[in-house]
């Protein structure tokens, strides 16, 4: 079999190769070449991935010579008419397209407001009208299907996507939570973790983590559009993907009138024309703190569709439903009411913070009905109170319930003066339930609102296409500690998991900040005034260890300004970052993040599961001068007295090391100011 080998030159600047001199070129390999397999390496030359068509469409993943992935068996089903096309029995037609990209991406919302990208494609062309699209990172291995010779109305019945590893390596898989429906559910799980070979059959959502000792390998997905999201179950050595079927029948739950999924299709989507689908992604880190900072997902979404979002402010929210409105010390009667909220602004307004979210409740969640105000709530007179006070309003409700009124919503609304909405509870994955958060993200944009998405599956880089998107949940969020039983769920362990796992896909709207912190000996579900697993330098560092635009201050604001010196410095903490890193840390165990602002100051926060650390951290990244630290550390007592901590300032340079001791389940947050 003839091979033939592509070179590129590439200008020194664009080198793979770093220290090379200015104005020099290289000769290297990208492409490999056959009649029935087509190679493409990464810029470093260190991932590559092979295309096969022989005994079917499979794709293998290397890293440095040694297997990835063993094999990714691949198809997709197109029917149209009496016709089926089946992707995985064609066969590859001739040499690819093939291209090196080299490029800087601006993201200032994101976590890095700007960062580069680099990568090899080469566009194989197959024997039945359908492309695939493969990129090499260093990062990473992506693939999607592009079908260029189809008209007209088809459906896909099915996509196979079938991981095989060469080992039962250990697994870190969300399992579903509704075992009857499982591809009905908030996306929310733990992560369990075992070999391959003794995991669930249960469905997992994704990001899906693999441990092969030597590098972390995540399975990802980027750009879903008008399609179904994938889900993972373990078979053998395998992670084999799924797909909701498209929805054929609805009906609604009858105390949010929410819409759910009472039966389907055989086939997963449909479909018009020749499009693109969404991106596979196999990402792949030799060190876990290379984890949560992996661009792959952002950097392969479709680029921003709305024009200017300057109108865009990410910003920090005092929210009610957690804490259940139980404030206390005043003269009325808490709850869903025009006192309440009044004193909920007056609070953001003391401490600076931009908004505050109006939860459940104030709209009669059975009727769906969003234009009509409880009779406890007037919104025209909170929206101007809070105006005054200079906070905005963030308002709840369920995605179909905003998705069949949205333009009438939406113009009454922003009209108004309130700044987006909190949306929950689509529960779901299918074609329609994507094509229902695009349609809406779309329309808000047009009216200038922002959109904070709840009970929906991780963010696939639809933030970068629709900028007003400023947090997804899809995450273990802190609102499970009101109604986990202590021993049923390990909070720590699941802080210090997520990050290198599902931060790999985007935004994360945990909801931190309960200042009930207690031990894991203490610790009980309380539904009013809920509790915390770990320290309050645990709670207080996920402000700087999560991606997370809108920040949610959870507890209620009676014990904040109780509580003065940790709300004021959480409340001095940006919500727009510049860049991010992670310093130290092992999934599992333990993390500890840096992240810069627009200003030039330098954030620092630590987190570790139950089991106690100390660390050295160097100080090297500071530039030269003297500085001052302002440092949040456990308390001597943090140990048995949760909520034990010790506030100091102290002057740094970039000689500096700090010692830091983290409690059982603690943490730790610096703020460093540029002087």
């Amino acid at each position: 079999m003839k091979i033939f080998q592509l070179f590129s030159l590439y200008p020194s600047s664009l080198s793979p190769f770093g220290g090379v001199r200015r104005g020099l070129l290289f000769l290297f390999p990208l492409f490999t070449l056959s009649l029935s397999a087509q190679t493409v390496t990464s810029p470093n030359g260190k991932l590559s991935a092979t295309l096969l068509d022989e005994g079917g469409l499979t794709l293998s993943i290397s890293d440095e010579g040694k297997t990835v992935v063993k094999s990714v068996k691949m198809d997709l089903v197109i029917s149209q008419g009496k016709k089926t096309v089946h992707v995985g029995e064609a066969s590859i037609a001739g040499k690819p397209a093939v291209k090196s990209v080299s490029e800087d991406i601006t993201a200032p919302l994101y976590r890095q407001a700007q960062f580069h990208v680099a990568y090899n494609q080469a566009t194989v062309r197959l024997s039945c009208g359908v492309n695939v699209e493969l990129r090499a990172f260093d990062e990473g291995i992506a693939y999607r299907y592009v079908t260029t010779g189809f008209k007209g109305d088809y459906i896909i019945e099915n996509e196979q996507a079938d991981f095989t590893f060469d080992d039962d390596y250990v697994s870190y898989l969300p399992l579903t939570t509704n075992p009857r429906k499982p591809e009905a559910m908030a996306f929310q799980a733990t992560y369990a973790k075992a070999p391959i070979t003794r995991q669930s059959s249960l469905l997992a959502f994704l990001p899906v983590t693999i441990d092969e000792s030597v590098r972390k390998v995540t399975i990802m997905e980027s750009d879903l559009e008008a399609y179904p999201g994938m889900f993972l179950h373990a078979e053998g050595l395998n992670l084999k993907a799924s797909f909701a079927k498209y929805p054929k029948t609805t009906d609604h739950y009858q105390w949010r009138d929410q819409l759910y999924v009472t039966s389907t299709e055989n086939y997963i989507a449909r479909c018009t024309g020749n499009r693109s689908f969404p991106w596979r992604i196999v990402a792949v880190a030799h060190d876990d703190t290379e984890m949560p900072v992996n661009n792959m997902v952002y950097a392969l979404a479709t680029p921003n569709r709305i024009g200017d979002y300057s109108w865009v402010k990410p910003g920090r929210v005092a929210w009610d439903w957690w804490n259940d409105w139980s404030i206390s010390g005043v003269d009325f009667v808490s709850g869903i009411n025009n006192d309440t909220y009044k004193y909920y602004i007056d609070f953001a307004s003391k401490y600076g913070l931009e908004y505050i979210i109006l939860d459940e409740g104030w709209y009669k969640p059975s009727s769906g009905d969003l234009l009509t105000t409880i009779p406890e709530i007037d919104l025209p007179m909170l929206t101007q109170y809070a105006r005054q006070k200079n906070v905005r309003l963030i308002l709840w409700c369920v995605f179909n319930c905003l998705d069949r009124n949205i333009e009438a919503i939406c113009k009454k609304y922003s009209d108004m003066g309130i700044a987006g909405f909190k949306v929950d509870f689509l529960d779901r994955n299918d074609q329609t339930g994507v094509e229902m958060i695009y349609r809406i993200a779309d329309v808000c944009a047009r009216y200038h609102m922002m959109l904070d998405y709840h009970g929906i599956y991780a963010p696939t880089g639809i933030n970068r296409t629709y900028p007003n998107i400023v947090n997804f949940e899809a995450v273990f969020g802190m609102e499970e500690a009101k109604w986990t039983k202590n021993g049923e769920q390990d909070m720590p362990l699941y802080d210090v998991t997520f990050p290198y796992i599902r931060m790999q896909s985007g935004y994360v709207d945990f909801t931190p900040g309960g200042f009930r912190n207690a031990t894991a000996k203490d610790f009980q579900p309380v539904n009013n005034n809920p509790m915390t697993m770990g320290t309050r330098c645990h709670q207080m560092a996920h402000y700087v260890v999560h991606e997370s635009p809108l920040t949610m201050f959870a507890d209620n604001p009676t014990i904040y300004m109780q509580e003065h010196e940790c709300t004021s410095f959480l409340a001095s903490l940006p919500s727009r970052y510049t860049s991010m890193q992670i310093l130290q840390g092992k999934m599992g165990e333990y993390i500890v993040t840096l992240r810069t602002d627009e200003r030039g100051n330098y954030y620092v926060a630590g987190e570790t599961s139950w089991q106690a650390r100390d660390i050295s951290l160097p100080l090297s990244f500071l530039p030269a001068g003297t500085h001052t630290a302002i440092i949040m550390t456990d308390g001597v007592n943090a140990d048995h007295v949760a909520t034990d901590y010790k506030a100091k300032t102290q002057q740094v340079t970039s000689t500096t090391t700090l010692d830091i001791h983290m409690a059982s389940g603690g943490g730790f947050v610096i703020a460093i100011k540029n002087d």
